[in-house]
């Protein structure tokens, strides 16, 4: 008996808890951004449906889809929807998005990203269906130019990939989520106008043949995990890795922002 509850333990520890996209640094970033890019008509909306959360700041609940699984009452939508904050592409060049290999039964962030948009631009929803719409799409966003939230099945987007990291034992996926962004010692707002205040940013074309947006924004992250050095062979993340992925990931909070901007500036600017 003894012996089965320390092995009971020891599997306990071993489980594999998906990392969070960004973390709450990134996302109130690229949240933060977007705010920053509203037009006035959005921007009215987003106050109108925030108003009962006592904010007007999309940064205050960027991270409400993440952090509902620590809430009792919301262990039901946690599990409805925690599936959809990735994707999970094959691995090697497969960063091809094929929806039913893919996306199945619509269990991605791009389906996730195309429902509540709808849902987001109903007004027949109420406010309250609306609110939760929002701050999913916010969440989403970010999620998706994550690259490890579009990486490979084999390695759960990189949270079995073990690394060392300022000299403690860590995963890929974490280093990409928080550990390269808070290496930059800034809160969101200054961290959002460091990015805000470079060249705007330019964003890729459209990928033919593809005709959704969010599909696109999936097969870019993926992409990037697939580039040369993007998994490091030594299992090592020391300033040459940083300096190197740092602005790749800085990019992706910036395209993240500006496309959260648009999405919103279309949906609720009517």
């Amino acid at each position: 008996m003894r012996f089965a509850r320390r092995a009971v333990v020891l599997l306990a520890c071993l489980v594999i808890v998906p990392a969070q996209a960004w973390g709450p640094l990134g996302h109130s970033v690229v949240a933060e951004l977007a705010q920053r890019h509203l037009s006035p008509t959005a921007e009215a909306e987003v106050e109108r449906l925030l108003a009962p959360e006592h904010t007007t700041s999309l940064a205050d609940i960027a991270s409400w889809a993440d952090q509902m699984q620590d809430d009792p009452a919301m262990t039901a939508l946690w599990k409805q929807t925690r599936g959809q904050h990735y994707i999970n592409f094959l691995g090697g060049s497969a960063c091809d998005y094929v929806p039913p290999r893919d996306c199945r039964d619509g269990r991605c962030v791009v389906s996730a990203l195309q429902y509540y948009v709808g849902v987001l631009g109903d007004r027949s929803q109420s406010d309250a269906v609306r609110r939760n719409a929002l701050k999913f799409v916010v969440h989403f966003v970010g999620d998706i130019h994550q690259p490890l939230h579009a990486g490979y099945r084999d390695d759960k987007g990189g949270n079995t990939f073990q690394v060392q990291f300022d000299g403690k034992g860590s995963n890929l996926h974490k280093v990409w989520d928080s550990g390269m962004l808070y290496s930059r010692g800034m809160d969101a707002q200054s961290y959002a106008q460091m990015l805000d205040s470079a060249v705007p940013v330019a964003l890729p074309a459209p990928i033919a043949p593809l005709d959704n947006p969010y599909a696109q924004w999936a097969e870019e992250s993926c992409r990037i995990t697939a580039e040369s050095g993007f998994y490091p062979a030594t299992h090592q993340i020391d300033k040459a890795y940083v300096k190197a992925e740092l602005p790749e990931a800085e990019l992706r909070l910036r395209q993240a922002g500006r496309r959260l901007a648009a999405v919103l500036n279309l949906t609720l600017g009517q």
